[in-house]
């Protein structure tokens, strides 16, 4: 390394670099004299001066990993090995977790933050390769808050821009009704409550489907109405026996935490299965209520789509067609209504049947009230300031005196002063 610099002792520029072990070393060729011992790689230009070089101001300490970061990188592979996830995913969820780590917000964010990135990374990689993995899952396993968990995740997603998928309905349903302790016998659990594991996922699925259909699903957490499908999917596979079971005594059976939304997820499944089950004649003799329906859910199911397209339509609609087919028929309006009169089911005379349900969202059905602002109290004290364009109502052109004087001369009643 010659002409960089010179030696100290004797002022010669020949300067060469000797490696002793694995240390290297500028050494003057002349003389001798070790000029750096053991010089750090850095940006700046001291080195090139051969000066030394604190190791706080060198590219090693603005490139090491802080204690807090590696120990999230070792939660991060520790929670993939823990999911049994491919090696591929914990790469990418590592990835995700250095280049979040990067921001200034995430970096001076509390240990809590920090905690729930790890999980974050992993349910993001996850979605993205189409992994059946829910939050709740997450959370139990890191120890979590859902809502700093949830807040974290979408505040992860916008920082990096990432595109995540949302989360297939069937591969959940799958993956959740997995864990029921429900599929063997055990001391715990009852013979006559033991379920094939195939049948319960097949019948939970359709009912999921259902509520999909249905509008019960669109912008609500998935797992309640899972918990309520799979639960009247195990009921009507063996009604006789299991109906006097409640919802929360079968979550602790199938050793699953009872979402609080699941009640009233259940309350409206069985509100859409009574009114598919007035299309059906046979059903409709026996007056069902919300217990005995659930003995029928096979037959409701199978003829899920007619059912609903009947139970749930529009009204003015299916009038419309009857009236034009009528017409197409040749029949006037009053042979129509004899007709439909007599089709009706045994109905008291001047009583029509009852209109189908509107399909709608149970937001749009039943609205939150909303609460009115009470008016402004205006107090009229006579102190008021009048405005120019309320003067100028008062105020009469030309014309209109004029005329005003024609109009009093003409009753003869006296002009005001």
């Amino acid at each position: 390394m010659p002409g960089e610099g010179r030696c100290p002792d004797c002022g010669s520029t020949e300067l060469v670099e000797d490696s002793h072990y694995s240390q290297s070393q500028l050494v003057c060729s002349d003389c001798g004299c070790v000029v750096t011992e053991g010089v750090l790689t850095t940006t700046f230009s001291d080195e090139g001066n051969l000066r030394e070089v604190t190791y706080s101001r060198s590219t090693g300490e603005n490139e090491q990993v802080s204690r807090s970061q590696q120990r999230g990188l070792r939660r991060v592979r520790d929670l993939c090995r823990v999911l049994q996830l491919p090696s591929t995913f914990e790469d990418t969820a590592v990835a995700y977790y250095q280049q979040a780590y990067r921001h200034p917000g995430i970096r001076a964010a509390r240990l809590q933050k920090k905690e729930v990135l790890v999980g974050c990374c992993v349910l993001i990689t996850c979605r993205q390769h189409n992994w059946p993995l829910t939050m709740g899952t997450i959370c139990a396993l890191l120890y979590a808050d859902l809502d700093v968990f949830s807040g974290t995740y979408m505040q992860i997603v916008k920082l990096l821009g990432l595109d995540v998928p949302s989360l297939c309905l069937a591969d959940l349903v799958k993956t959740y009704c997995s864990s029921f302790k429900l599929f063997q016998a055990s001391p715990s659990v009852p013979a006559k409550y033991v379920e094939d594991k195939e049948k319960m996922l097949s019948r939970t699925l359709q009912l999921v489907e259902l509520a999909d259909e249905t509008w019960l699903v669109t912008g609500r957490h998935p797992l309640p109405v899972i918990t309520a499908a799979t639960f009247l999917a195990w009921q009507s596979l063996q009604p006789s026996e299991r109906l006097r079971c409640s919802l929360a005594r079968f979550c602790k059976l199938a050793n699953v935490d009872l979402p609080c939304p699941a009640s009233s997820r259940l309350q409206e499944l069985l509100a859409v299965l009574l009114r598919m089950a007035e299309q059906l004649a046979w059903l409709q003799v026996l007056r069902l209520d919300k217990r005995s329906v659930v003995k029928h859910i096979g037959d409701l199911l199978q003829h899920r789509h007619t059912l609903v397209r009947k139970a749930f339509r529009d009204g003015t609609a299916e009038l419309d067609g009857e009236g034009k087919e009528l017409q197409g028929q040749g029949l006037g309006p009053g042979q129509g209504k004899a007709e439909a009169a007599s089709s009706s089911l045994d109905l008291p005379e001047g009583k029509r049947p009852a209109s189908p349900a509107l399909l709608l969202p149970p937001c749009m059905l039943k609205p939150p009230k909303r609460i009115c602002p009470p008016p402004p109290i205006s107090t009229v004290t006579g102190d008021e300031d009048i405005s120019d364009s309320e003067i100028e109502q008062y105020l009469r052109t030309p014309q209109e005196m004029r005329d005003f004087q024609k109009a009093q001369a003409a009753t003869g009643v006296p002009n005001p002063p």
